[in-house]
């Protein structure tokens, strides 16, 4: 790779906020043990709102925002990577006060980073991206609280977005009837196609609801919140989990303490930015067995560094399905 290398930008503005593709140097990186050359990144909920400023996301200025990226490990004084080394990098802040995935080169700690997979491409490991791997982590929230196949339906909302779209290829792949939630029932065939079993419309949740209702679901994966979460929780049956990763209606939980304390009802929140390594390696070693990369293939879409300040405000208004790969290089 040469010396000079594209990125994007962020900066704050009098306006607001203004967004542009720039030619950077590796002086113009911060401080890491870990170079890498960036083949891929994505477009998850939480670019969209850095990207627009929809919601304090950026805390220091300029900024290559991405919170996610996969490549090849450039230089290392880090004692776990090499050169060549083919990395991905979840979180830990990149993308909001650190420089992050949407330009060709990046230099994070190599704490941060994780090895893929042999059978994870570069490629593949975008098209999972932070929504796939916090997908990943919901189900494993799930096993933990014993919500196995035979205990019943799972309720994944928001079902046509990142998390969504992985979480019901994952969840139909070990065997689970997959309900999907969404305000597109255009995407009725594509979410069949994924694994769901049964399609139901958002508006069944996403308005307020009883304390308890009828129970329908053993667990649930929930990347909507608010009134969402709160209907998906009263629906769950005796002893169910649910995991809860998003707030993409709102960050608000307004209900009942009833299902918590009449079904012992567990809610998971579910932390990606932050989460220890040992589960982001379990995640990412689950992901390369239980995720059909023919199923992830059908739900992403690739795109240029150029076409990403658009996409924003596509993510934030549902408009985005599945899966987008940024390929830093086109």
């Amino acid at each position: 790779m040469t010396e000079q290398f594209r990125a994007i930008r962020v900066s704050k503005t009098d306006a607001g906020q203004s967004t542009d593709i720039v030619t950077l140097t590796p002086a113009d990186l911060m401080e890491g043990d870990v170079t890498v050359a960036v083949d891929y990144s994505t477009v998850n909920y939480k670019d969209g709102l850095a990207l627009t400023g929809a919601a304090p996301i950026i805390r220091s200025w300029p900024l290559t925002p991405g919170i996610d990226f996969a490549g090849n490990v450039e230089s290392s004084t880090h004692k776990d990577f090499k050169a060549g080394d083919r990395v991905v990098l979840n979180g830990y802040g990149v993308g909001e006060g650190h420089h992050g995935g949407y330009a060709q080169k990046a230099r994070v700690k190599g704490d941060w980073l994780v090895k893929l997979p042999k059978n994870i491409s570069n490629a593949h490991a975008m098209a999972i991206g932070t929504a796939g791997y916090t997908s990943m982590l919901c189900i494993l929230a799930l096993e933990h609280g014993g919500v196995t196949p035979d205990k019943g339906d799972i309720l994944v909302t928001g079902a046509a977005g990142g998390v969504g779209s992985v979480a019901i290829a994952i969840l139909a792949k070990l065997g689970y009837r997959v309900i999907a939630s969404t305000g597109r029932a255009s995407e009725a065939d594509y979410l069949k196609g994924l694994g769901a079993s049964e399609i139901i419309d958002r508006n069944e949740l996403s308005v307020a609801g009883r304390p308890l209702a009828k129970e329908r679901w053993a667990g649930v994966v929930d990347a909507v919140g608010s009134h969402t979460l709160v209907n998906a929780i009263a629906g769950t049956r005796y002893g169910g989990t649910v995991a809860a990763c998003g707030l993409a209606q709102g960050m608000d939980l307004p209900g009942s303490v009833a299902p918590f304390i009449l079904r012992g009802i567990t809610l998971a929140g579910i932390d990606s930015v932050n989460a220890p390594m040992a589960k982001r390696v379990e995640a990412w070693s689950r992901l390369a067995k239980d995720l059909d990369l023919k199923k992830l293939d059908a739900m992403t879409t690739r795109v240029s560094l150029q076409d990403v300040p658009a996409l924003g405000a596509e993510i934030l208004a549902g408009k985005v399905r599945g899966r987008i790969v940024v390929d830093v290089n086109a």
